[in-house]
């Protein structure tokens, strides 16, 4: 069912509550009772949207999920519910109260701007993803702040509007675009689009968007939730210090973020007790030299982001582990300590080795020696391939 509207009927919704926790491997004897008394594409139509609002929960929640309405498009690149409700603080710091949200997809940043008491146009062109993102704005009470319009970005007015957010589509018919200037619609529109906001302006971009491709007049600011990155964002209209701080990295939950400061590569020195592996977020923000400045560090090796540090000093930005080895890649000693230390739980993690983790821990712990657990970073020191042994600092 390529249309909303037979889930927006009575009948719709009273099968979307009846099917809400049907279990996927139960779904083929539900819908052949449901079958008898309502129409199969419906019933087909609400079993796939409750297996949509199953894998929503993740980034929005299993309560708004439960309410919301998804394309399978929308629920694989929606923005997380914590980073779109980050994303509005920072609209709102900046004294923004109105946005246009152009490519807004099924309506997830529209979402938490709205809940941060910001007027929105949402704009998309796709029939269904309008829909989606409409039927949402109404189904969590809303609509009197979000209007949305199925149109093409590119011919919206956006001059009675505070601010722009662009998010443009990242993938295509063969998966993800690398390519800025292939996102529909291209960065270097979208970038256009942001430098004309009376306010301030805001573009999502992957992650991996090279620091070359930052314009000169954008703060960048890459994000990670929990751990994981999640993506960058362009903003524009930040303020007068914005030059001194145009790259950030933010952490969520919090936010903790933290601002370059134009630092030199850190120094390559020997690997002291302590390894920080440092947020993906801070390293995707080149960042790893202020991290290690403020441990008091250096790296292991001059291409590698790992920290090194004798003493240990707790940082939101990095993790930290006690190395208790040092040792020349070796898989029969790995093997063999492995088995001397009744190791049971082995945590691989590499950075600058070709050797992949899954196959190594196959190769060097078939089966658990006993109930010690051991980390192991497949890395390089200065230049050689090496193994550090250590755990996790609590």
């Amino acid at each position: 069912m390529n249309d909303l509207a037979p889930l927006l009927t009575p009948e719709g919704r009273a099968l979307l509550d009846e099917v809400r926790d049907t279990d996927p491997a139960h779904e083929l004897a539900v819908a052949t009772r449901l079958r008898r008394e309502h129409p199969a594409d419906l019933v087909s139509a609400a079993l796939g949207q409750a297996r949509l609002r199953q894998r929503a929960a993740a980034k929005f929640g299993a309560q708004d999920a439960g309410r919301m309405f998804f394309t399978p498009n929308g629920v694989e690149q929606s923005t997380r519910a914590s980073v779109a409700a980050y994303r509005a603080r920072r609209f709102r710091e900046l004294g923004v109260t109105s946005v246009a949200d152009l490519c807004c997809g099924i309506g997830g940043d529209a979402i938490a701007l709205a809940r941060a008491g910001i007027r929105v146009l949402a704009v998309d062109r796709d029939p269904l993803t309008a829909a989606a993102a409409r039927a949402n704005a109404e189904a969590l009470g809303l609509a009197d702040l979000i209007e949305v319009r199925r149109t093409d970005v590119t011919e919206v007015d956006t001059s009675g509007w505070d601010a722009v957010f662009v998010d443009p589509a990242r993938r295509g018919g063969r998966g993800r675009i690398f390519d800025p200037e292939a996102y529909s619609p291209p960065l270097s529109w979208a970038v256009g689009a942001a430098r004309t906001a009376p306010r301030a302006a805001a573009l999502k971009v992957a992650p991996g968007i090279p620091h070359e491709a930052v314009p000169d007049d954008a703060e960048a600011e890459w994000i990670s939730d929990g751990g994981d990155v999640k993506e960058a964002v362009l903003w524009f209209g930040t303020g007068p210090d914005a030059a001194q701080t145009a790259v950030r990295a933010t952490l969520l939950p919090g936010p903790r973020t933290l601002h370059s400061r134009g630092l030199p590569d850190p120094a390559v020195r020997p690997p002291g007790r302590y390894l920080y592996e440092p947020d993906g977020a801070v390293i995707r923000a080149h960042l790893v030299a202020e991290v290690a400045e403020q441990l008091d560090g250096g790296l292991i090796d001059a291409t590698i982001a790992y920290v090194t540090a004798d003493e240990h000093r707790p940082t939101p930005y990095a993790t930290a582990y006690e190395i208790t080895d040092r040792l020349p890649f070796n898989a029969k000693k790995l093997k063999a300590l492995l088995r001397e230390r009744q190791v049971g739980t082995l945590t691989v993690k590499k950075r600058g080795s070709a050797v992949e983790p899954e196959e190594l821990r196959r190769k060097v712990l078939p089966k658990p020696h006993g109930s010690a657990s051991v980390t192991v970073f497949l890395t390089r020191v200065d230049g050689a391939p090496a193994m550090l042994l250590g755990h996790p600092v609590r």
